[in-house]
């Protein structure tokens, strides 16, 4: 699941990012051209993994989620998906 909150008086989107995943890690490649260096989630007691990151305003992320350092996954809640170098797909989210 992603929520997006809007602030009138900033130029970005506060994004919170919740997944449900069988997985001891999991880390969000792909935003902000980030594909190198994750954005670690956090477990949390009800085992949903959370992270929350600010996106510029009118702009859109190519993402994938990294499962213990070795599965890719999609986000299937997202609106839209593009193809991939690898010839797979990742998730795109526009805020």
């Amino acid at each position: 699941m992603i929520e997006k909150k809007y602030f009138k008086t900033k130029d970005y989107v506060k994004v919170k990012f919740t997944l449900a995943a069988e997985a001891k890690k999991v880390e969000i490649l792909g935003l902000n051209n980030e594909w190198k260096k994750g954005l670690p989630m956090t477990k949390k007691k009800d085992g949903l993994f959370t992270a929350e990151v600010n996106l510029p305003k009118a702009s859109s992320h190519e993402f994938k989620y990294f499962l213990d350092k070795k599965n890719w996954l999609n986000d299937q809640e997202v609106a839209q998906q593009t193809a991939n170098v690898f010839g797979t797909t990742n998730s795109v989210i526009t805020v």
